[in-house]
């Protein structure tokens, strides 16, 4: 054979984009048919607003590792790739770059605002793609979905009047969370609540007879124009002798009755509370039971409307309540006013406040899905990793409400509802209707409003499969396996999608739920533009390449946990990727005049056993985490056996054959170490996919893809438990020496004389001997020797597990001119503390100084009391051989 070149230096912007063309034009990413049950998952799909932050590059390298072990493993595997419309998110981008050319979307109309959308769209999702196949995302891009493209649709429309025909969609009027800016209603998951400072007021409400007035509290006293009544609770003995009288709205001519309802809290304010059954849910439910009046006083944009007096209207609410708080004072009707904080509904889109407001909207009957959906938790046909987060799962579907589904956007799914102008008839419909069913009338008009964005995503498992078609997919790889997600889209997503599953397809919709933490700054603050401490992925794979990025990012993903990351926290895989590299061009240099030879014909020694039974055992590591979900545990296995077992021990260890002078055996060490490079390739394919596929198509000794090839499998004869024991005892040996050379301040340029001494039925006495020249270059020894009868008196002992090493320090070292060295830097330590102490304790500079200025000193605190604490254990242990 002859010697393979590598390029010196590992730069992965030389092939990781060759490779993945290559990946894609091989069609190797497409599932193969097979006995095997299938592995599916499919993505989650990142919405077509923007770009992947590091939150997509953590879920999607994670995903890539399951499905690239799951391909190796044999089973036909299908990852799904795709992308989600975002109705809100995308129609409010198209409306700020409208408003930058002062115009508005009712100025273009809705199929030239469609037109413009859909631009923005197909920019979005052109980026997305690139990011996705940058980072290295083998998904099969054939199967790639859109929310909206035509299959999708249709699946949206078919579940629509599916349920409708169920009786589970109704429309009706009600009080819903509605956005001033986004124009649109929301369901009650998309509000979040924030505290904010605001006003308590407490505003006089006149009786009608002129007796006197009661007081009533309110923080939004803008909305006042809506009461129809006030409320007291029927407990309340201050108020009983009121119930049933009139009182003057003030502001307005109307007059409102004082009512008794047990809703009402007497320990809040003055125990009066207005009812305005149009703008507050408790409100709303008070007046049903009521039968009172519902006066709504906004328009759709936020402003009040007509049924409030002539100086308010068309005033945004937060202004009016300035203006309607200065009348209440002028006119002498207010009170006072106090400061007040509480939680306030704002749009999860665009952070305005939500106004509660009376509209007719159309929602989804969720209680009995709700059930099911429990029902298969409790049952197990669904777990989640890590288990902990059941809880929420169960928490909202335990206390769920009928989903608000209509949504006041032109971007997104038209809900497939016509009604007749001739006869109002209702019609909804799988295809678009030509007449109505009733009296044949052909002046037909559909719903404006759209469907809410999550009623196309909880489709999206089998919808992408080609639901409502009995296509060979659906039958082949529905319930998909594994669904990655992070723990914000629980409800949102990840139990409507199971909810949908078993209504629409009678199972649920995948086994296993892994959440991931969420990616943090250093700090453990969420990344966000507003901090600007996002990372861009694109950033990391240009600076490390994609599978320094996946590879750290799978290190640090330990089960349940945050991550905490920085730009430099990269530097991680990049140092494993190049020790990888560096690993196999030293090998692929050392071909040179070898021939080819067939590994099953080599006679292992200790080592090999050794290292072959350490291959077995990472192979079993890896099966274990990735079937829990532990990827950290994997990225782990992995990197402990190529870094520890394969380069640092044995491939150090095979040098005496690689150099030998005898052709055999460096041809029979040259096969041991071609054979193992490629299962190391195979070992770390899931987790640094472009360097291992990179190496492996350089290997003499394999064929085709590594990507398609097998995955290690544990192996019974590859288990060498006793060869395994005797390495380990090894290895204890020289780590203790290193450990002691180290501690006693050995340079390395100084060998030392090592005796050891072990009865001769010690298990690992003969391997000892035979390796005895291999143990001294681990351990820099000028000699070592293994008997039990040397002359050992002037030597420093050093305990092991069934033998005791000496090791002849003064022939080395001068002791004494050593111990007086380290006394001499002690003390110079030791005055370098005592500034950097008093300087840190100087009150001046803590409160002048610049923060990276002390934080420079605590550093310096930190070091030089490290260095007098391994100074002061170095010199005791010293001392002892004075």
């Amino acid at each position: 054979m002859k010697a393979i070149e590598l390029a010196k230096a590992y730069d992965p912007k030389t092939f990781e984009d060759r490779i993945y063309q290559a990946w894609i034009q091989e069609g190797l990413f497409k599932p193969v048919a097979g006995p095997e049950t299938p592995f599916t998952v499919v993505m989650p799909p990142p919405n077509v607003t923007g770009i992947l932050h590091m939150g997509h590059a953590l879920n999607n390298s994670l995903q890539d590792i399951l499905t690239r072990y799951h391909r190796m493993t044999g089973r036909p595997t299908l990852w799904v790739p795709g992308t989600d419309h975002a109705g809100i998110a995308t129609q409010n981008v198209v409306e700020r770059q409208l408003a930058k050319e002062g115009l508005k979307r009712q100025d273009l109309g809705r199929d030239r605002f469609l037109e413009r959308t859909w631009q923005v769209k197909e920019k979005h999702h052109r980026i997305i793609k690139q990011q996705l196949q940058k980072i290295g995302c083998s998904c099969d891009w054939e199967h790639e979905r859109f929310t909206m493209d035509e299959g999708l649709s249709q699946a949206v429309r078919e579940s629509f009047v599916t349920l409708y025909e169920r009786g589970l969609i109704y429309k009706g009027e009600y009080l819903v969370n509605y956005c001033p800016k986004c124009g649109t209603a929301l369901a009650d998951d998309e509000v979040e609540y924030q505290p904010v400072h605001a006003y308590l007021y407490d505003v006089r409400y006149p009786y009608s007879d002129g007796s006197g007035f009661i007081t009533v509290a309110t923080t939004r006293p803008e909305t006042m124009f809506g009461d129809v009544a006030v409320a007291v609770n029927p407990e309340d003995e201050r108020y009983t002798h009121v119930v049933g009288k009139l009182l003057d709205l003030p502001l307005t001519s109307r007059k409102i009755p004082i009512i008794a309802d047990s809703f009402v809290d007497m320990t809040f304010g003055t125990g009066m509370v207005k009812i305005t059954p149009a703008h507050d849910p408790n409100d709303w439910q008070c007046g049903k039971r009521h039968n009172l009046a519902t006066v709504n006083v906004l328009n759709a944009d936020g402003t009040l409307n007509e049924n409030c007096p002539e100086k308010y209207r068309n005033i945004n609410a937060i202004e009016a309540r300035s203006l309607v708080v200065h009348d209440l004072k002028e006119q002498g009707f207010l009170v006072k006013e106090v400061e007040h904080n509480h939680d306030v509904g704002h749009c999860y889109r665009c952070n305005t406040v939500i106004e509660p407001y009376l509209s007719n909207q159309w929602f989804v009957s969720m209680k009995g899905m709700a059930d099911k959906a429990l029902k298969a938790w409790k049952d197990e046909k669904i777990v989640f990793y890590p288990k902990r987060w059941e809880n929420t799962y169960s928490h909202w579907l335990e206390n769920i409400h009928d989903w608000c589904i209509s949504r006041q956007l032109w971007w997104g799914h038209r809900i497939p509802v016509w009604e007749c102008r001739q006869c109002n008839e209702i019609i909804v419909a799988r295809q678009d209707p030509t007449e109505c069913p009733k009296c044949h009338g052909t002046d037909l008009v559909q719903e404006t409003d759209v469907l809410d964005t999550w009623f196309s995503s909880w489709l999206w498992p089998f919808s992408t499969l080609g639901w409502p078609q009995k296509t060979a997919d659906l039958a082949t790889y529905f319930p998909t396996t594994t669904l990655v997600t992070a723990y914000d889209i629980i409800f949102f997503w990840v139990s409507r999608m199971i909810m949908a599953s078993l209504e629409l397809m009678g199972d649920v919709p995948f086994r296993d739920i892994y959440i991931t933490g969420l990616v943090r700054d250093k700090q453990g603050r969420k990344m966000s533009k507003s901090l600007g401490n996002g990372i861009d992925p694109l950033d990391v794979v240009q600076q490390y390449g994609a599978d320094a990025m996946k590879f750290t990012l799978c290190y640090m993903a330990t089960q349940g946990q945050d991550i905490l990351i920085d730009m430099d926290s990269f530097k991680l895989g990049s140092r494993f990727a190049n020790k990888v590299w560096n690993a196999a061009r030293f090998l692929l240099m050392n071909l040179e005049g070898v021939d080819a030879f067939e590994v099953s014909s080599v006679d292992l020694s200790t080592m090999d056993k050794w290292i072959y039974h350490q291959l077995n055992e990472a192979a079993k590591k890896v099966k274990s985490a990735l079937e829990s979900y532990k990827f950290s545990d994997g990225a782990q296995a992995v990197y402990d056996f190529f870094w520890n077992d394969f380069c640092d021990w044995y491939i150090e260890s095979a040098k005496q054959g690689l150099y030998s002078e005898d052709p055999e055996l460096k041809k029979r060490q040259v096969a041991l170490l071609l054979d193992l490079l490629a299962e190391s390739m195979r070992l770390m394919h899931p987790f640094a996919s472009f360097i291992s596929e990179e190496i492996y198509q350089k290997l003499p000794n394999v064929e085709g893809p590594l990507i398609t090839s097998p995955y290690p499998a544990y192996r019974s004869d590859r288990t060498h438990d006793e060869d395994a024991m005797k390495v380990a005892r090894l290895q204890e040996a020289v780590t203790s020496l290193r450990a002691l050379r180290s501690d006693l301040g050995i340079p390395v340029d100084r060998k030392i004389r090592v005796v050891i001494k072990c009865d001769p039925s010690f298990f690992a006495a003969s391997f000892f001997e035979e390796q005895k020249s291999l143990m001294a270059g681990f351990a820099g020894a000028s000699s070592l020797e293994v008997d039990e009868r040397a002359d050992t008196a002037k030597a420093v002992p050093v305990a092991g597990t069934g033998y005791e090493m000496f090791v002849f320090v003064r022939e080395a070292i001068d002791v004494e001119k050593e111990a007086a060295k380290l006394e001499t830097d002690l003390e110079k330590n030791r005055k370098s503390l005592e500034g950097v102490l008093a300087k840190l304790s100087n009150e001046k500079f803590i409160s002048n100084a610049k923060a990276e200025a002390i934080e420079k000193e605590q550093g310096k605190k930190a070091e030089f009391e490290e260095k007098i604490e391994k100074g002061e254990k170095h010199l005791t242990l010293l001392k002892t051989f004075l």
